[in-house]
Order: C-alpha cells, then sequence, then structure tokens
C-alpha cells in the first residue's frame, strides 16, 4: 500500500517539507533506495549514502539542508529511533492470518469473541476464552481454561498452557510457552544445595541416603497483562502456588525464560538470552541486558539497568546500572577492569625495582 509524504509525516508527528504529494512504497537505507522509497537519513553520517541511492524522500534530521542531497521532499525526525518505530509500524503487515477459523483447527468447547482468526492445525482446549479480534496462527495450542485478552497474536507453535491469563494486546512469538511446570524439586533430606546456601559454601558435600528428587507441581499459573511481547523460544514458567506475572507493556527477546514465582513490573525490557531465576521480584522500567542472569529471591528495584553479560546475585537498589560477575555498580566495574588491565605493568614495574 503506497502512502504520500504527507500522510506519513502526520502518521510520525513530524514536520514535511517540499512535495508532499509524492507516494512512498515502503522504507530502505539510502544507498539502496529506489525512487519509490523512503530513505532513512536520521543522522548526517547518511548524507553521502543518499547520492549513491535514487531516493526522492528521506527521513532526515534536524537542520539537513535536504534540498542540497538532491530530495524532492523530506520528514524532519528530531528523534531519530521514534520515527523508526512508527514509520516501521505504519509499513509492516506482520500477521499474515487469514480471517475466520482454519477447517482443521479444533475449537470445540471454547468460547471465541467476535472477529477472531485461527489458522491451520490449532488446538483450543475446552473451557478456553479466546478475546476478540485476536489472531492465532497455525500449530498454535490454547490449554482448556486458558483467557486470552482481545487483539492479542499468538504466532506460529506458541503455547499457552492450563491456568494462564493474557491480557490485551498481548503478542507470542513462534515457540514462546507460557505457563509450563517451573523448575522445583526437593529431596527427602536437607540437600547438598541447601547446606552450602545456609554456609554461604563453608561446607562439604555429602552422599544423600535418598537422592530422588520429589517434584514440586505449579499450581498458580501466570498472568500477562496487557501490551506484552515474548519474543522466539521464550518461556515463563508458572508459579508454584501464586501466577507468576508480567507487568503492563513489558516486552521480552528471544530465548529467554522467566522462573516460576517471578513477578517483573510494567514497561520492562529483557534482552536475548537473559534469565530470572524463581521467585525474583523486578521493579517497574528494568532493563536487563542480553545474557543478563538474575539469581533466585531476590529484589531488582525500580528503573535498574544491567549491561550484557551481567550477573546479578544481590538485591539491586532503585536506579542502579550494573554490570559484571558479580554484579556492581557499573562506574565501579569499569574502574576494576581499568586497574586489572594496569596491574601487569604496575607487576613489571615492582619487578624492575628490585633488581
Amino acid at each position: 500500500m503506497a502512502y504520500t509524504v504527507s500522510e506519513i509525516a502526520t502518521a510520525l508527528g513530524a514536520e514535511a517539507l517540499g512535495d508532499l504529494s509524492l507516494e512512498i512504497d515502503t522504507a530502505s537505507e539510502p544507498a539502496t533506495a529506489g525512487p519509490r522509497d523512503l530513505a532513512l537519513a536520521m543522522s548526517p553520517a547518511y548524507a553521502e549514502k543518499l547520492g549513491q541511492g535514487q531516493a526522492q524522500v528521506a527521513v532526515v534530521w534536524s537542520g539537513c539542508d535536504w534540498q542540497a542531497l538532491g530530495l524532492k521532499a523530506a520528514i524532519i525526525a528530531p528523534r531519530a529511533r521514534l520515527a523508526m518505530a512508527k514509520l516501521t509500524q505504519m509499513l509492516d503487515r506482520p500477521w499474515d492470518i487469514e480471517d475466520g477459523i482454519h477447517p482443521t483447527a479444533i475449537t470445540e468447547g471454547a468460547t471465541l469473541g467476535e472477529g477472531v482468526a485461527i489458522g491451520p492445525f490449532v488446538l483450543i482446549g475446552k473451557g478456553a476464552v479466546i478475546g476478540a479480534g485476536t489472531r492465532i496462527a497455525a500449530h498454535v495450542t490454547v490449554a482448556p481454561g486458558a483467557v486470552v485478552g482481545e487483539n492479542c497474536v499468538l504466532l506460529d507453535g506458541s503455547r499457552v498452557m492450563r491456568r494462564v491469563t493474557l491480557g490485551d494486546r498481548v503478542i507470542l512469538h513462534p515457540n514462546a510457552v507460557i505457563g509450563a511446570d517451573g523448575f522445583s524439586f526437593v529431596m527427602a533430606e536437607q540437600s547438598n544445595v541447601e547446606r552450602a546456601r545456609a554456609t554461604l559454601g563453608d561446607t562439604e558435600a555429602q552422599i544423600p541416603n535418598d537422592p530422588r528428587q520429589h517434584r514440586i507441581h505449579s499450581l498458580g499459573g501466570v498472568i500477562l497483562s496487557d501490551d506484552v511481547e515474548v519474543g522466539v523460544g521464550s518461556t515463563i514458567d508458572a508459579g508454584t502456588i501464586r501466577p507468576t506475572f508480567v507487568g503492563e507493556g513489558s516486552k521480552i527477546d528471544n530465548g529467554c525464560h522467566l522462573g516460576h514465582n517471578v513477578v517483573m513490573g510494567k514497561h520492562c525490557l529483557m534482552a536475548g538470552h537473559a534469565a530470572v531465576a524463581g521467585s525474583t521480584v523486578i521493579g517497574d522500567r528494568v532493563v536487563l541486558g542480553g545474557q543478563t542472569g538474575v539469581g533466585d529471591n531476590l529484589k531488582i528495584g525500580d528503573d535498574v539497568v544491567t549491561s550484557a553479560g551481567t550477573m546479578v546475585l544481590a538485591n539491586v537498589p532503585a536506579g542502579r546500572v550494573m554490570m559484571g560477575y558479580p554484579a556492581t555498580q557499573m562506574t565501579q566495574q569499569i574502574e576494576i577492569y581499568k586497574s586489572l588491565r594496569r596491574l601487569p605493568r604496575i607487576l613489571r614495574d615492582m619487578g624492575n625495582r628490585q633488581k
């Protein structure tokens, strides 16, 4: 679908200059843009590349002399990534799920809202509720009694297990699993793990008389609030007695894991391969960088940010920026790193003095 420059600028809430009637089919990088592409040249670093393509229209930075760059029109984007978000939403049609209910889908005994779309080989259990406008792609499973809100998108192979409730506009990407049983086991006698925790490791391992692990079942389910998004292959385990909970607007990347009983606040971001162990409470607007690990039974305050690869082993007060293993404040971790880099030179100089 084509859009005029005027329509795009209105959708972005941005200023447009030049010939606003020009039509755009899609977006492109400046060097490869065709005459009906919108080139994304949102900083001066892209100016040279505009000349390599054929774009007539570009999204440009504030103060850009767009006419000197050979453009017929320009959209001014002071906040480049926000413009990118609005533009991609406008140009994309990501949910290629046909209207209606595919004949191979099984929905008997479920309650389906108005305008629900269900793809091939979907299984929706008895007593499940699917809200109006929700779209479900191929090979999705929704367990008996689960509740899915309005205008959700469940993509190929995702699983909504028993005792799960999804709010409105939740997006599950392919093969996400919400509500599997938590990883929770107990031995008949005190285990080596329990002894290590109680003594902070100041103990010797013992061979148990009965090594069997007794499974603790998960009865609490999962609640995902409105506008939550869960990435490809990510898993959120059910709570033991109370639900595992994810707050409004939080976004979870691919390959992530939330353990049983975790509480995640509103508008959090969790980047790829991050994991949070059971019963940890995460505040609002927390950002966990890629491959961040968070131990169990911890409290992470509001607005905490962790860098990639951070291992959080203790409570973190609100507003801290954390880095490293074990996690410390980023400023402290950088000083530690600098000191370690200087250590060989210091030792070498000390050795030379002794000679």
